[in-house]
């Protein structure tokens, strides 16, 4: 099978993170997602795999499929090494919701849309990350894509 993105040169692989480093889960939210035994962001992505999938999974916690559509968005984008944890609700709130639209994501305008949400949010334009960085996030998208091909 070709890769979708072929000029991928240095694999890298997932990032998994303890489920309660995702940003914007209260601890209530944390201890629900471990007595349904997910503990991990990776656990999270394979409980969520399909729509249908996290449609059983916000019925068995007991929460609005929003949220859990949220968290497993969350988890995928901390997936790239570049994001983790630290950077992932950013860009959830910049309107990337998935490593695959981040890797088809022209990098100066995600630049321009974190700058505008900072700036918005935060009255603060040096909180946005450089361009070179958010190049890096979309490289490695694009990279993690092509080796999971």
């Amino acid at each position: 099978m070709l890769s979708k993105y072929p000029h991928a040169k240095h694999p890298i692989k997932s990032c998994h993170w303890p489920v309660e480093q995702l940003p914007g889960l209260t601890q209530e939210d944390q201890g629900r997602l471990q007595n349904c035994g997910i503990t991990t962001t990776k656990e999270l992505i394979e409980q969520g795999k399909t729509g249908e999938a996290r449609v059983a999974l916000a019925n068995k916690l007991e929460v609005n499929i929003q949220y859990v559509n949220k968290w497993v968005a969350l988890a995928d984008l901390a997936r790239i090494p570049g994001i983790g944890w630290q950077y992932c609700g950013l860009l959830l709130h910049s309107g990337i919701g998935s490593v695959d639209q981040l890797a088809q994501t022209h990098t100066q305008r995600l630049h321009q849309q974190i700058m505008r949400l900072q700036v918005s949010t935060m009255q603060r334009r040096d909180l946005c990350p450089a361009m070179d960085v958010v190049q890096q996030w979309t490289e490695q998208a694009k990279i993690l894509l092509s080796c999971e091909c």
